[in-house]
């Protein structure tokens, strides 16, 4: 009915394994995000892993604003990571999956 099942098992375990290889390879690619005003920059893999935060001198006389600047800079750098994993982990999956009829999980 499905053909080589042995054969389909052999490309689930390519998949999962190019999959893997694409987490490992997404810690090193790396995201920098600044805030608005340059005063603070954030680097994020696109893993999710925070890498590295520089902030200004000036931020650090006011908490407030660090706090403001630290929350959008590292939402905005963590939502590109987010996108950014999901397209390349969706790329991997898909390229190692074998073409099962009616199974169209990839479109």
């Amino acid at each position: 009915m499905f053909g080589d099942i042995s054969g389909m098992m052999g490309k689930l375990q390519e998949a999962q394994q190019k999959v893997e290889e694409t987490k490992k390879r997404l810690d090193t690619v790396l995201i920098d995000e600044s805030s608005a005003n340059g005063d603070l920059k954030i680097t994020v893999t696109a893993n999710r892993e925070i890498k590295a935060i520089s902030i200004n001198e000036s931020l650090l006389e006011d908490n407030e604003e660090l706090e403001d600047y630290l929350i959008l800079t590292l939402n905005k750098a963590l939502k590109r990571a987010g996108e950014i994993n999901e397209q390349e982990l969706a790329l991997a999956a898909k390229a190692g999956m074998p073409n099962i009829p009616g199974m169209d999980m990839f479109k």
